[in-house]
């Protein structure tokens, strides 16, 4: 622990002109009187670090000193090309590995270019949780992004769409954030699905060895350990994967129509309150407009309960037409509307 964070320590010094005591301790994350005992010894291990006194002292290394401990680990070169997505990282655990493989690259640099990292850092941030919802990191989340990145098969029970908790051995291929939702795309038997990971209630990788998790001998735990971890399809495309299932998901729950009228500005405002590629498809295949303007539609929706939330947000630039019932429940909706602006 210590020999890591004296590294950092002079990574950080090699990547800036001078930094303070305290400036060190937070980065660190330890006292500033850790700093100090750690700044002597680099210096009595012949790195040169140099201590200024006073208010505007600070620390810094002399004669254009340059450390060759630049080379990067797999975690960290792995978490770099994650780097501009500093919350997945932390939920996923690789926080330190990101900083650490940022800290290797900026102190590899010319000086002229030692800024590079944070005036990216200012200029590009990606929020990924939707907004109005408070974003929730899965327990489990971790624990599945360890066996992802060490193509680790796991058990783990999880519960589905009826309520029932089944039991399923996983061979995790990659996780997906979509709008704050973790997902994990996994092959099982041979074929891939997709899970949410904050259904998962237990993950727990394969042991390697015996049956009790410890290291064997014999042909018997060659076996084993070969069971414990899964060889990727090199033809597998996770961006592809998720594309297509998406649209197949997008696709699946539209299971009822409604006809609808709208205006001009229902029509423009239709692909924000709903299913957006379906809306366009639909405006697409409507009659008219008519006298007055306005398209009739046939819409694709979840169910009746979903569009009438959904239509409601048009207001008066929508009117259904069918299903009587929909249409039933929006008339009562505008007179109880009316009765209370009255």
């Amino acid at each position: 622990m210590r020999a890591a964070r004296l590294i950092k320590m002079v990574l950080l010094l090699q990547s800036r002109p001078s930094m303070t005591g305290a400036e060190l301790a937070r980065e660190l994350e330890v006292s500033e009187r850790t700093v100090t005992r750690d700044a002597v010894a680099l210096s009595e291990a012949g790195v040169p670090v140099y201590a200024d006194r006073g208010r505007a002292g600070g620390y810094r290394l002399i004669g254009g000193y340059r450390t060759r401990l630049t080379g990067l680990g797999r975690s960290e070169a792995e978490a770099l090309f994650l780097s501009g997505l500093p919350g997945a990282l932390r939920e996923m655990g690789l926080a330190d590995a990101a900083s650490a493989a940022r800290l290797k690259v900026s102190a590899a640099l010319l000086p002229s270019l030692a800024d590079a990292s944070a005036s990216a850092a200012q200029r590009f941030h990606l929020d990924a949780p939707g907004w109005y919802h408070e974003p929730q990191t899965p327990p489990m989340l971790t624990r599945v992004a360890e066996a992802v990145w060490d193509d680790r098969r796991v058990r783990a029970e999880y519960g589905n769409r009826r309520g029932e908790r089944v039991e399923r051995l996983l061979e995790p291929y990659g996780l997906v954030l979509k709008a704050g939702v973790w997902y994990l795309c996994a092959r099982v038997d041979g074929t891939y699905r997709v899970y949410r990971i904050d259904r998962f209630s237990t993950v727990e990788p394969v042991a390697v060895g015996g049956a009790d998790g410890s290291a064997g001998g014999g042909l018997r735990d060659v076996d084993e350990a070969a069971d414990a971890y899964f060889e990727r399809d090199p033809d597998f495309d996770l961006p592809a994967f998720w594309a297509e299932r998406a649209a197949q998901f997008a696709r699946s729950i539209l299971r009822t129509q409604v006809v609808i009228r709208v205006t001009q500005e229902g029509a423009r405002r239709l692909p924000h309150v709903t299913d957006r590629a379906a809306a366009r498809d639909a405006l697409a295949a409507a009659d008219g407009p008519d006298a007055a303007g306005e398209l009739t539609v046939t819409l694709p929706v979840e169910s009746h309960e979903v569009a009438y939330a959904q239509l409601m947000a048009l207001g008066p630039d929508v009117e259904v037409m069918e299903p009587p019932s929909l249409r039933a429940t929006f008339a009562e909706a505008a007179e109880r509307l009316a009765a209370r602006y009255a």
